[in-house]
């Protein structure tokens, strides 16, 4: 029985940028420990050779919309369903990990029985098939220190939890916004501690263009992204504020501790506080003020930084 089971529903496998980075990452994580398992979910077109080619599990059959795109619940209990681990991690197919996040993940399970992690991302430009022989994390490493510039705190790439959490919903799809929003949400709302982890777990995601997508744009708007929208605010009316400032633990030394108040994270609190019920009004007016420059002082603060910069 492994202990992580990474599992992901990756692109069409059509684009050859694209099929680049996600074997590479499917590499990645076969690569991270014995202890882990890794699954891809969907039918996209190329996953069934990719599977077979990396020695991976392959889930075809999962429900999906009227468009063609997976239902995050239908791809959440298919790896669920067919993994034999305590923990899960779901992660975009693009993204690299270090071995040192088994270890972490470790540490955590010890100190909680239940959690959600999460973190920010280092953006990285990587076109070419990366060499997963021995040394390969150090090698990736000094890249990362070379070549990375940290992400902003926005946007969630990877969930670590525990197999028996998320087993509940709502009909969001894969690809389009807001359904990373509510699993911060729900994890705060059914009092798991939410743990940024930026400070010990390095996530590398490799850069890439949107021209799988309607009109090579990012996910936001659209037929698919209002309906996740809509979905959202049917579940609860305040889902759509919560980000990763929100976390309310952070992950360092492999040590849980409370998430220190930073300028971002004091802007994001009165912004939640103040957040109104409707798009009107004196307060509504107060809200996108505090939301600009929240948005503003983090844009500032992350934009082009370097490891050791921030």
């Amino acid at each position: 029985m492994s202990f992580l089971t990474i599992f992901t529903s990756p692109k069409p496998f059509t684009n050859p940028h694209i099929d680049i980075i996600q074997r590479n990452a499917i590499q990645n994580w076969k690569a991270l420990s014995p202890d882990v398992e890794v699954i891809m979910v969907g039918d996209e077109e190329g996953m069934p050779e990719v599977a077979a080619d990396a020695g991976v599990q392959h889930i075809k059959t999962v429900e999906a919309n009227e468009f063609g795109t997976p239902y995050i619940k239908s791809i959440f209990q298919a790896a669920r369903e067919a993994s034999g681990s305590t923990y899960l991690c779901f992660a975009n197919a693009d993204m690299l990990f270090f071995p040192k996040l088994i270890d972490d993940i470790r540490a955590v399970s010890q100190q909680h029985e239940k959690f959600l992690i999460i973190g920010q991302r280092w953006d990285m430009d990587i076109t070419e098939p990366l060499d997963f022989s021995p040394g390969w994390d150090q090698r990736l490493k000094t890249r990362l220190v070379q070549e990375g510039r940290l992400h902003a705190p926005a946007g969630s790439d990877y969930f670590v939890f525990h197999s028996g959490q998320y087993t509940q919903i709502p009909d969001f799809v894969i690809g389009r916004p807001s359904w990373d929003n509510w699993m911060i949400y729900n994890a705060l709302k059914q009092g798991w501690p939410v743990i940024d982890a930026t400070p010990d777990i390095e996530i590398i995601h490799q850069n890439h263009d949107y021209s799988h997508l309607p009109g090579g744009k990012p996910p936001y708007g659209g037929v698919e992204g209002n309906q996740n929208i809509a979905h959202g605010k049917a579940s609860t009316k305040e889902y759509y504020f919560y980000l990763l400032l929100d976390a309310n633990w952070q992950l360092k030394d492999s040590k849980v501790q409370s998430n220190p108040l930073t300028w971002p994270r004091f802007l994001r609190k009165m912004e939640v506080q103040i957040a109104p019920l409707d798009e009107e009004g004196l307060r509504y007016n107060i809200f996108q003020r505090i939301e600009r420059y929240r948005k503003r002082v983090v844009r500032e603060r992350y934009t082009g930084r370097k490891m050791g910069e921030v």
